[in-house]
């Protein structure tokens, strides 16, 4: 199986790293570091500088994302990223939803920002209850953890785009006798 990456252009390759992460030097950086022999190699390089953004980086990428429970408007690559994330088994619980949409004015009131959670593979009850305990933090603990959020719905969103074939990934050492 051929890596996606190859045979793309640098063009291709900055509009998919821009719908996974809307920071234009995220975009820039990654797509300087190449090219890349595989797309293992290609996630690396994304991970190294989503890990890097700086809060102002994170802030602007947050206008990319809609509230919790809001469906993304448009029909980007970004957009279908977010509907697909949302979707969960209890996203018509009415109750769950007008819960949700609490937390998210409380939230926008106490830290200024929309409130970003890697939705996808939570359900919205587990949502509300993170919503609920990150509505505690003190405001460094909550900018670092939408820092970490953000990373980890960028990377999803590439590995999804991009995904290591199995020969790619390394094998995990054989454990030693003192680990038997």
């Amino acid at each position: 199986m051929a890596d996606a990456v190859s045979g793309q252009s640098n063009d291709e390759l900055r509009e998919a790293l821009l719908s996974c992460l809307g920071v234009e030097r995220f975009a820039d950086d990654v797509v300087a570091a190449g090219p890349y022999s595989d797309n293992a190699a290609l996630l690396a390089a994304a991970d190294d500088v989503a890990a890097s953004l700086t809060p102002a980086e994170v802030d602007a990428a947050l206008a990319h994302h809609p509230r919790i429970g809001e469906r993304a408007q448009g029909e980007g690559q970004a957009q279908r990223f977010s509907r697909s994330e949302q979707s969960t088994a209890d996203a018509s619980d009415e109750h769950l939803a007008a819960a949700i949409a609490d937390g998210n004015r409380a939230y926008e009131a106490r830290f200024d920002r929309v409130f970003l959670i890697r939705a996808a593979g939570r359900s919205r009850a587990e949502i509300l209850s993170e919503l609920q305990r990150r509505l505690e933090l003190d405001d460094a603990t909550e900018a670092a953890t939408v820092a970490s959020e953000l990373h980890d719905i960028t990377m999803l969103r590439l590995a999804s785009l991009y995904p290591v074939s199995a020969e790619a990934v390394p094998a995990a050492p054989a454990p030693s006798p003192e680990d038997r």
